[in-house]
């Protein structure tokens, strides 16, 4: 009996090895992080330290925005205009519902476990950062503005965003006020992705309307799509050792926080408890209800994401492996994956939604604050709207000043909230990108049989399907991944035999055609078809 354990314990490591190495990698730079803090290790060497998570962090973001590209306009391509507005309409209305409920979820735990004490606030804090001016109309025409970016290849690496800017009068006026605030809508860095997305989604709806006329650029983004994806299990290798350093640099660059240690504990475990309740009860039963299907086999399958996600501390970084756990483990059709999950690392912030709703009324019990049930709904709908609008931001920061200044509360104990935050935001991250998969597999449910009558309908949709199950078997294979098509053999056999080229055309012709033979549509046609001239001017 134990060695048939001991055979399936070296079975499944054997089958999931990155997967092992993962959770080893969160657990080594845990325990590495703790027992190196005693050395006071310098400066220089905690740069060495965090160096190849940083390069692993860097190599990963490269390959988010060519694989937005190329996987939602290949998604896309592939299915009617009406398929793609009911999968956006779902997928939007989904992810509202979900963080309406982490947020109702966060205000009731905080509101039972009441972690906020008055008397600790003799404690110095130091200040938060003057972005305290912040507008909810404001936040809402950022979002507006960056779905329709004025330079695609500008929203690559900025985004737009209204800043505050304190002018002087040249004129002092009578009542003593001698300083203006003003808006100023300006460029940040940062990707936009949430424009890239509003673009590729036109361009690949564009596309599925011109037909078999688009087939060769259709096949362009899948070739491109699946070497992305290629190149990307080929990085997640260094996984290990890159989580391990970031989670290691990252607790030895803590400053020594014994002394308000027990006062952020309770509210961690108010934090930790909401995000725990919502992915394992409040999600899963949602899930049930629509699908009326069991939602721990998309548990098992998102588990390599959900520990990347840890270990990264970045849904974006994610992306990549969600996309593959999501379709070769969970069985979620490709078109729909490759737009719900760039769309949930944008707008799905469900973690973020709990997070910042209990972080603004812990705040308020701090300072003694009771907030009536009008601002108690107040910070659950701007909660909810800011998790949204501002899910690029880090650390919650400026969602969390929204909040505080909507319900008129202090910005000064913030600060005393990001000693905590490297905890709570890889929580939070890995709940997020869990969401991404319930929604992507809720989305399917519902536009699964449409999807399949809309490629009854179109042969060339369903070549495209069978084309992109055969790069996931080259992708294991050694044998190649394209041969030629009979009538482009046949074409080269007949001028190598002409030309005395016997040898070549032997070869040619004795040689087994590889079971994973795409024939492509555009490889098919010959290419010695005449070249037929446009017409003059005047017969046109």
């Amino acid at each position: 009996m134990k060695s048939r354990r001991r055979d399936e314990i070296v079975q499944f490591c054997r089958e999931n090895t990155l997967l092992v190495m993962t959770m080893f990698s969160v657990f080594l730079g845990v325990v590495l992080g703790f027992g190196l803090r005693p050395l006071n290790l310098s400066q220089e060497t905690l740069q060495l330290i965090n160096f190849p998570g940083e390069i692993f962090m860097q190599v990963l973001k490269m390959m988010i925005l060519p694989l937005i590209f190329s996987s939602l306009i290949s998604a896309l391509a592939q299915m009617d205009a009406k398929e793609s507005g009911q999968m956006g309409a779902s997928t939007v209305l989904y992810y509202l519902s979900t963080a309406v409920l982490a947020t109702l979820l966060g205000i009731f735990l905080v509101t039972v476990i009441h972690p906020g004490d008055p008397s600790i606030k003799g404690t110095d804090i130091a200040e938060a950062p003057s972005e305290g001016n912040v507008s909810p109309l404001d936040t809402f025409l950022d979002l507006v503005r960056n779905m329709f970016p004025e330079n695609i290849i500008q929203a690559t690496f900025e985004r737009m965003q209204t800043t505050y800017v304190a002018i002087r009068p040249k004129i002092a006026s009578k009542n003593g006020t001698n300083i203006i605030v003003k808006r100023s809508i300006g460029m940040t860095k940062g990707m936009n992705i949430l424009g890239i997305i509003v673009f590729c989604t036109g361009f690949g709806i564009v596309i599925s309307q011109l037909g078999e006329r688009a087939r060769i650029v259709v096949d362009f983004f899948v070739i491109l799509d699946a070497v992305i994806m290629r190149w990307v299990v080929t990085l997640m290798w260094f996984a290990p050792l890159g989580i391990t350093c970031l989670i290691c640099g990252n607790l030895l660059e803590l400053d020594d926080i014994s002394d308000i240690a027990s006062v952020l504990a309770l509210y961690v475990f108010t934090v930790c408890a909401g995000l725990v309740l919502h992915t394992i009860i409040t999600v899963p039963l949602m899930y049930f209800f629509i699908t009326r299907e069991n939602p721990l086999p998309i548990f098992k399958g998102m588990i390599q994401a959900v520990v990347t996600a840890f270990g990264t501390a970045s849904g974006g970084a994610t992306l990549p492996m969600s996309m593959q756990c999501l379709e070769d483990h969970c069985g979620v059709d490709r078109r729909i994956s490759r737009f719900v999950l760039p769309l949930g690392s944008t707008i799905n912030m469900d973690g973020n939604a709990l997070y910042e709703a209990v972080a603004v009324i812990f705040i308020a019990q701090l300072n003694n604050v009771q907030l009536s049930l009008a601002e108690v709904l107040t910070v659950s709908i701007t909660a909810t709207i800011a998790s949204i609008g501002l899910g690029s931001v880090p650390a919650g920061l400026v969602s969390i000043l929204l909040i505080l200044n909507t319900v008129g509360l202090p910005v000064r104990d913030v600060s005393m909230l990001f000693t905590v935050d490297w905890l709570l935001d890889r929580v939070r991250t890995a709940v997020n990108v869990l969401g991404d998969a319930y929604a992507a597999s809720v989305v399917q449910h519902l536009l699964q049989k449409k999807l399949d009558k809309a490629d009854a309908r179109h042969d060339y949709k369903t070549e495209i399907k069978g084309e992109i199950e055969m790069l996931k078997s080259a992708a294991t294979s050694r044998r190649p991944s394209f041969t030629m098509s009979e009538a482009s053999k046949e074409l080269f056999l007949t001028h190598a035999n002409t030309a005395g080229n016997s040898r070549i055309g032997s070869r040619i012709g004795s040689r087994r055609p590889s079971s994973t033979n795409l024939h492509l549509s555009w490889r098919n046609n010959p290419i010695e078809t005449p070249y037929t001239p446009l017409p003059n001017d005047e017969n046109v």
